[in-house]
């Protein structure tokens, strides 16, 4: 086997990080060695992967959804960024480069187009149903644009695209295939909420199950992802209604937590859909209000168009209507099991690997398999 030098560009945390992480971990498997490159936010990384590995931490911000002023001083520091990223790929000389998306890809796979004629092989994996701001810009250079979806809004038309499926980590993929069984005496509810939004479901989750009868709320189990400042309040909402509740601002014991849940409330990043379809449970998702691409409603149509979920929209997800809906999914097992089903069906728990294939093939180091689905141009 030839070993390759490979950069991974994804930066933040959760679900931004996962599939990164879980790419690397299987490139590591053949051989390659690796190289991060991330943001201030996730910094230098302790454990995983890429601890024991060469690490490059660059600036930066996004652009989007920032004054004028604002937004010229991120996208300068973008090209500050780009450029030392340059330099550094310089004296690494990687064989490629990979980017998962957002701002902290821009400046590794920005800087390597700016290698020129040297520049190594560059892939963008799209984690959503709609082609982010940032991977649509890097679209224009990149090689090969790797996505989560069979169809994906808004890819440049002939782009040359693979669907390779949502990576996810080694103990969620080991979730494929898991049983699900429908409540009995306890009722097991998983609400995560991840770093962007989660104050919503502070809000609402608690007197939506004040709401629900005492017999089921004593038969819940819930565990709930809340940011610090809403910690108290809603263990305090828990333990006032009589539910036995664990309420953390990170879940640490995510695998477990799927494989015990009946249902899960949630936002639909591309990550959490992912882990969703993988264990195969039911959901109901609450999209993150984005005006200017809206992709996590997108990603939540692949849950409902199967029926393996139901999405209630930010303004229509109140206590009373949360109520309602989980009174009826709780009064009838059967239609979660039903979704829970066809949740699975939409597993891809060998994503990594089949990225993993994508970034061999570029080399020239293994062929692509005849079962994946290439794309020219694709809409939702």
């Amino acid at each position: 086997m030839s070993t390759r030098t490979i950069v991974i560009a994804a930066g933040g945390t959760g679900g931004h990080f996962f599939p990164a992480q879980a790419l690397a971990e299987a490139l590591a498997a053949r051989g390659h060695k690796l190289v991060l490159m991330t943001d201030e936010r996730a910094g230098t990384r302790k454990d995983g992967i890429f601890a024991n590995g060469p690490q490059y931490v660059l600036r930066g911000a996004g652009v989007a959804g920032r004054g004028p002023i604002r937004a010229i001083k991120a996208g300068l520091l973008l090209l500050a960024s780009a450029l030392k990223a340059r330099s550094i790929l310089k004296d690494i000389k990687p064989d490629a480069v990979i980017g998962f998306g957002g701002y902290p890809s821009v400046p590794p796979l920005l800087g390597a187009r700016l290698l020129g004629s040297k520049r190594p092989v560059l892939i963008i994996h799209e984690g959503n149903a709609v082609l982010g701001k940032a991977n649509a810009l890097l679209s224009r250079f990149a090689n090969v644009i790797a996505t989560s979806y069979p169809s994906v809004a808004k890819l440049p038309i002939g782009a040359h695209t693979v669907f390779t499926g949502m990576p996810v980590r080694p103990p969620i993929a080991a979730l494929a295939g898991e049983p699900f069984t429908p409540p009995g005496e306890t009722l097991s509810l998983l609400v995560w909420g991840g770093s962007l939004g989660a104050t919503v479901f502070a809000q609402v989750v608690p007197p939506a199950l004040g709401r629900l009868p005492e017999e089921v709320r004593k038969r819940l189990h819930v565990t709930q992802q809340a940011r610090k400042a809403d910690l108290e309040e809603v263990r305090t909402a828990y333990a006032k209604l009589g539910i036995t509740a664990r309420v953390e601002p990170f879940l640490n014991d995510v695998p477990e937590l799927l494989r015990t849940a009946h249902l899960v409330i949630g936002r639909a990043g591309g990550s959490s859909v992912a882990e969703l379809t993988v264990a195969g449970r039911p959901s109901i998702l609450v999209p993150l209000p984005i005006a200017a691409s809206d992709e996590q409603t997108a990603n939540a149509r692949a849950i409902t168009q199967v029926g393996a979920g139901w999405i209630m929209r930010q303004p229509d997800f109140t206590p009373t209507a949360l109520a309602t809906q989980l009174a009826e999914l709780f009064n009838t097992p059967d239609e979660l099991a039903r979704a829970a089903a066809a949740a699975a069906s939409l597993a891809m728990p060998d994503a990594a690997t089949r990225l993993a294939d994508c970034v061999e093939e570029c080399l020239h180091l293994s062929p692509l398999p005849a079962t994946r689905t290439l794309q020219t141009e694709s809409k939702i």
